[in-house]
C-alpha cells in the first residue's frame, strides 16, 4: 500500500512539473521589422531570476511593416540585448541576457512574466479579450512599461485600447517626487530621449510630440502598474547605445530610467 501511495505521489509531483513548464513558454526568437539574424547571446539559455518580456500585439498596419513582422518588433532585438546586458552591469539583479516574447492570448503565460515592455503602442490594437487579460496581468501585480510612441495621433490610437485595459483609471503625469524616479538613480531632471531619426533629422522629437509626457497609472494602493513614456525613444536610446554617432547623454539617461522603473517593480 505504502509503494502504490508513493507512486502515485511521484506521479502527481511529476504531472504538476510538467504542467508547470508547459505553461511557461520556452525562448523564441521571431523575425524583426529590422534585424532577423541578430546573434545570440553565449548565455542565452542560462537560467536567471528576472526576464523582461516584451508584448507581441496586433497592430494597424498603417506603416507597412515588412516581413510580415508587426510593430511590436521594433528595436528588436537589438534594443533589447543591449538593455538586459546594462541591467547586468548597473544593478544586482541576475538577469537573462534575452527577452521573452509575450503574448495576451488568453493562456497564463503572461503571469510568468511580470514586467512587460511594450514598443511603438501609438499603433497597437488590443481586442476586448487581450485588454481584459491585461488588466488581470496587472491587477495581480504584473508591470507594464510602454514606450516610443509620438505626437497627439499616436496617443488617441494608444488611448482608445488602453482604456478597455482601463476604463475606471486615470492616467496621470508622474511628478518629480515620485519614488520611480529616485530610487537608485536621480531623475527629477530628465529631458526628452530622442530616437536614432535625430541623427537624420536634427530633431529631439517626431510628429507634433515636442514635449517629452512622463505619465502612469496607479492601482487601489497608490502603485504605479503602467508607465507611459510619451514623446521619447529609449528603445532606440539603448538599441544605438554602441554607436558613437548616438549622444552617450541620452543613451546614459535611458539605461538610468529603465534601472529605477525595474526596481521599482521589484519593491513596490
Amino acid at each position: 500500500m505504502r509503494v502504490r501511495l508513493a507512486l502515485v505521489l511521484i506521479l502527481l509531483l511529476g504531472f504538476g512539473a510538467w504542467g508547470a513548464l508547459r505553461a511557461q513558454k520556452p525562448f523564441k526568437e521571431y523575425p524583426g521589422v529590422e534585424y532577423t539574424d541578430f546573434p545570440l547571446p553565449s548565455d542565452y539559455n542560462k537560467p536567471s531570476e528576472w526576464i523582461r518580456a516584451r508584448l507581441r500585439y496586433t497592430d494597424t498596419g498603417r506603416r507597412g511593416f515588412r516581413r510580415g513582422a508587426g510593430a511590436w518588433t521594433t528595436d528588436y532585438p537589438r534594443s533589447d540585448r543591449h538593455f538586459l546586458e546594462g541591467v547586468r552591469r548597473l544593478t544586482r539583479i541576475d538577469s537573462r541576457s534575452v527577452e521573452q516574447v509575450v503574448d495576451a492570448d488568453g493562456s497564463d503565460d503572461i503571469y510568468n512574466w511580470p514586467f512587460v515592455y511594450a514598443v511603438e503602442v501609438g499603433q497597437w490594437v488590443l481586442s476586448d479579450d487581450e485588454a481584459k487579460q491585461l488588466r488581470d496581468f496587472l491587477d495581480r501585480g504584473g508591470f507594464l512599461m510602454v514606450d516610443d510612441f509620438h505626437g497627439t495621433y499616436e496617443w488617441g490610437i494608444f488611448i482608445s485600447s488602453l482604456t478597455k485595459v482601463f476604463p475606471d483609471r486615470s492616467i496621470v503625469d508622474l511628478q518629480d517626487s515620485e519614488p520611480i524616479f529616485n530610487n537608485i538613480y536621480d531623475l527629477d531632471h530628465r529631458v526628452q530621449v530622442p530616437g536614432a531619426q535625430y541623427l537624420r533629422s536634427g530633431r529631439t522629437y517626431e510628429q507634433d510630440g515636442v514635449e517629452a509626457r512622463w505619465r502612469g497609472i496607479y492601482d487601489d494602493k497608490g502603485r504605479l502598474v503602467v508607465v507611459i513614456c510619451h514623446n521619447m525613444d529609449l528603445g532606440d536610446a539603448w538599441e544605438w547605445s554602441d554607436d558613437p554617432r548616438y549622444p552617450e547623454a541620452w543613451a546614459s539617461l535611458a539605461y538610468r530610467i529603465g534601472m529605477n522603473y525595474i526596481v521599482y517593480d521589484l519593491t513596490h
